[in-house]
């Protein structure tokens, strides 16, 4: 549990800190005196959509593994109480598909950081 707080942690960070890079980058963009700060500029561009894009695949990608790993044991446990009740197949159902959402969810955090950096 802790290992998730620290990456947790660690990825906000990296967005927080790669988006002020982008805004810091942006502004020095929009008036750039010379060919070697344009050039500078459009570096730190770069490195800072880069730190997006990777803040994004690891939204995605902790929440496809806590999915799965909540979707494991919620399956298990759904199993048995239907061995022992078929009645609760529709409640082990459900129980199955509430953690889909954290996918769901991190999808969407995805999709609108690839958005405002735009590479969508």
């Amino acid at each position: 549990m802790k290992r998730f707080f620290i990456v947790g942690n660690l990825l906000l960070a990296a967005l927080l800190f790669g988006g002020l890079y982008l805004w810091e980058a942006r502004a020095q963009e929009a008036a750039p005196v010379s060919e070697e700060k344009k050039e500078e500029a459009t570096k730190k561009v770069d490195l800072a959509a880069a730190l997006v894009a990777l803040g994004a695949a690891i939204a995605l990608g902790l929440g496809a593994v806590g999915t799965g790993l909540a979707q494991g044991r919620i399956g298990s446990a759904g199993i048995g109480a239907i061995a022992e009740n078929p009645k609760m197949f529709a409640y082990a159902l459900l129980f199955i598909a509430v953690p889909e959402t954290l996918v769901i969810f991190g999808f969407v955090v995805a999709f609108l950081l690839l958005k405002s950096v735009g590479m969508m």
